[in-house]
């Protein structure tokens, strides 16, 4: 039926004698036709004339009437009427207002699925935690995040590649090799461990997994603490080149370790928690910045013919001129690269593989290091539109009224482990996608756990849940199949099931939305409001006790209902209970 309308609509407005096809092309590009957002004002609407009259420079009242004449005389409609300037409202005549519980019968789990990404490349990077410990509640809100983006994005038509960045070539990473050594060698040591290592007991649960390749002589490492900086920063620093030096092949093989211990425990963490990746890309594969054949040494070369210029010995990118606050350092003056070097041959191989767009989904503290990443993509001579960062706030979790804590330095957090332990995956998946991404979020674990009103997991749940008994109890009283009475709903359906049909029928613009802005807690919000309905509903009807032709509508259209939170909830990654 939409598409017989957009059909009218663009013969309509091709006779409009100041509207070539270029302006046709921007008025199909820009008007919209949509559920309205009151039964009462009918099913669609559309705001055509009041896109076309700011185009055409004409009045949308005088197009508005005439449109509304046109699709009158179609007689294909119960009722159109202009709405306000420039709007367009329809009322479907009762057999197609009714339709979509049959189209929902049979498109099932696909129901809300389009090709409005006409198979565009899209790749997303997420969560890419540094691998120096288990990932904490604050990564869990960046991974149901930028996983039920990819979702959404794939349900809609994108081609989506989700990608984990793992830093392991860093100074983080030797931090954690050496926390993991003086672990080992504790007792050689006198316990030392030093201000800035890693703590946990997941340091010594990796230290002791490790299995020796060779005789360690105590007599190296006595001293290790010895004439080093009181500085925290220093001393760390200090320490990770007396490791090096006294056994680098030791060091080498607890760093390979340790580092594929921490990834498998993300993995496996991230799995358990719906969440997978179609890659894994290792910083280390950019190679050295010495080697000018490498991806790093080669984006380097490439930014110093576009601009990069030396200075004091460092290579420094312009990137004051893209909106940064100043310019940055590529190489430093000894000739290591820094991480931002890292980063700008990373985004020149997500380039160089071909997408159309990348995600980058970052902590909200990374603000700032966004214009430093677009000027390196235009540097580079490539498009920074292609970049689209979209920044998630931190979530503070609550337990027994408490706030948790989630510090990974000082070993001291609560995982996402434990999380998914407590309440399990879908109920976490679900409130970490229950508020806008770039809004602060306060997680109350005692609620998602609650069997209450002010649970909405819960309350969304549950009114799948309620129709999955109905038809039960249907099914055992009428020993029939529901599915196999489609096309018993015509006409004479269930008039109080109206508002349940027309909010139903809203599910797929909803999805849409959702990949267009990159906001999957409008679903959400959804799937609240069609269960407020179904709860209201429910509490109002007696649906066993009504006639036999009337049960057949309700529970028909109550399983279109059940369908579409089903989907809802599938599309975030969460599954949907049958019973509570």
């Amino acid at each position: 039926m939409i598409d017989q309308i957009h059909k009218e609509i663009n013969n309509f407005l091709s006779e409009i004698e100041n509207i070539n096809s270029d302006t046709l092309n921007l008025i199909n590009q820009k008007y919209s036709i949509s559920i309205c957002d009151d039964l009462q004002k009918g099913h669609l609407t559309s705001n055509v004339c009041m896109i076309a009259a700011s185009i055409c420079k004409t009045s949308p009242d005088e197009l508005a009437n005439k449109l509304e004449k046109r699709l009158k005389n179609l007689k294909v409609f119960k009722d159109v009427h202009k709405a306000g300037p420039g709007f367009i409202n329809i009322t479907l005549k009762r057999i197609d207002f009714i339709s979509i519980i049959k189209k929902i019968s049979t498109e099932k789990e696909k129901f809300g699925h389009s090709n409005l990404g006409k198979d565009k490349k899209i790749q997303i990077e997420f969560v890419s935690a540094n691998p120096t410990g288990p990932l904490h509640v604050g990564h869990g809100r960046g991974a149901a995040y930028g996983d039920a983006i990819a979702r959404v994005l794939r349900a809609t038509g994108h081609i989506v590649e989700k990608e984990y960045y793992v830093n392991d070539a860093g100074r983080q990473i030797d931090i954690l090799t050496a926390s993991i050594i003086l672990k080992k060698i504790a007792k050689h040591i006198n316990n030392f461990f030093p201000k800035n290592g890693y703590q946990g007991e997941y340091i010594s649960e990796i230290s002791n997994k490790f299995n020796d390749v060779q005789d360690i002589d105590p007599a190296n490492y006595q001293n290790i603490a010895k004439d080093i900086s009181s500085d925290p920063e220093q001393e760390i620093d200090e320490i990770i080149i007396k490791l090096k030096n006294i056994n680098i092949d030791y060091w080498n093989a607890i760093k390979e370790f340790s580092l594929q211990e921490i990834i498998n425990s993300i993995s496996n963490d991230l799995n358990d928690f719906n969440v997978s990746f179609d890659n894994w890309f290792y910083e280390s594969s950019l190679g050295r910045i010495d080697n000018k054949s490498s991806e790093i040494g080669l984006s380097i070369n490439k930014l110093v013919k576009n601009g990069a210029y030396e200075k004091d010995g460092a290579i420094w990118l312009n990137t004051e001129s893209s909106g940064d606050d100043k310019h940055r350092v590529l190489v430093r003056e000894d000739g290591r690269a820094t991480y931002f070097a890292s980063d700008v041959a990373y985004h020149k191989n997500k380039i160089d593989r071909g997408f159309n767009t990348l995600i980058n989904i970052w902590g909200a503290d990374h603000h700032g290091y966004i214009k430093r990443i677009e000027a390196s993509i235009d540097a580079l001579g490539s498009d920074s539109k292609k970049l689209i960062v979209k920044l998630v706030q931190f979530a503070n979790l609550y337990k027994e009224g408490e706030k948790v804590k989630m510090s990974t330095r000082s070993g001291d957090f609560f995982t996402l482990k434990k999380l998914i332990d407590d309440i399990g995956p879908d109920a976490a998946r679900f409130y970490y996608l229950s508020k806008q991404a770039d809004q602060h979020l306060d997680f109350d674990i005692d609620l998602a756990k609650s069997d209450s009103k002010e649970n909405i997991f819960y309350y969304i749940q549950y009114a799948h849940a309620r129709i999955y008994s109905l038809q039960e109890k249907f099914n055992q009283a009428h020993f029939e199949d529901i599915n196999n009475h489609t096309d018993n709903v015509e006409n004479g359906s269930y008039i109080k099931c109206d508002k349940l049909i027309h909010e139903i029928s809203k599910y797929p613009n909803i999805v849409k939305k959702a990949a267009l802005t990159l906001q999957p807690h409008i679903i959400i919000f959804y799937l609240k409001d069609l269960s407020q309905l179904l709860h209201s509903f429910y509490n109002d009807n007696h649906v066993l006790s009504e006639t036999p032709e009337n049960m057949l509508s309700i529970i028909k259209c109550l399983s279109a209902v059940k369908q579409v939170i089903s989907n809802g909830l599938g599309i975030l990654g969460i599954s949907a209970l049958k019973k509570m």
